[in-house]
């Protein structure tokens, strides 16, 4: 297989294309589409979004010191593309869009109820980076649409049709290939047959 060298760029892909909700006190809500998020500690759960200083989004979180990220369903895709092309210094969005807000324990700024999951953040350090400075911001909090929740009680993230963003374009999460751990998972029934050959 040959390879070909490129210069240094971001090609960490797919990633997730994420709605995040902030607001001032007294003014209306606006909605920011990042698609550098990610998960950076799972105990406290901590996340970081990265927003480039021009964003009109950027001075309320750094104001307000809270936003809400809410997970994109394929069903969302097109709300989620407009709110990252459109500025909120000229756009209600959440009226335009016809979202709908959703107001949790944990804090005022609004969440997006038609996501299916709401990550409540409450701000901890922004790290100057370049062109976009990085939140880093602590989970204090997360609501799920009840829909979801199976016969077991358990809900399930796979019924929500989550969307990926890969290279500037949007995709539908494809068909399951295994679950963690799985590649080193011993199979029972090979297992039974193997202590039958032992005894």
């Amino acid at each position: 297989m040959s390879k070909q060298s490129w210069k240094a760029g971001n090609m960490l892909y797919p990633v997730p294309a994420v709605m995040v909700s902030c607001q001032k006190p007294g003014e209306k809500a606006n909605i920011i589409t990042l698609a550098w998020a990610g998960t950076i500690c799972s105990d406290p759960a901590m996340l970081s979004v990265s927003i480039r200083p021009e964003r009109y989004s950027y001075d309320i979180i750094k104001e307000t010191g809270e936003f809400v990220v809410n997970l994109v369903t394929t069903d969302l895709t097109k709300a989620c593309d407009w709110c990252g092309v459109r500025s909120g210094r000229d756009h209600d969005k959440y009226k335009e869009l016809k979202l709908t807000q959703f107001t949790s324990e944990f804090m005022d700024t609004p969440a997006i109820e038609e996501s299916p999951v709401n990550i409540y953040c409450k701000l901890k350090k922004i790290e100057k980076l370049g062109s976009h400075d990085m939140f880093i911001a602590e989970v204090v909090g997360v609501t799920v649409s009840e829909e979801y929740m199976d016969a077991k009680g358990r809900f399930d993230l796979r019924a929500t049709n989550l969307m990926a963003y890969s290279h500037g374009e949007y995709f539908a999460l494809g068909k399951k290939l295994g679950k963690f751990g799985y590649s080193v998972k011993k199979n029972k029934k090979s297992s039974k047959h193997s202590k039958r050959r032992k005894s």
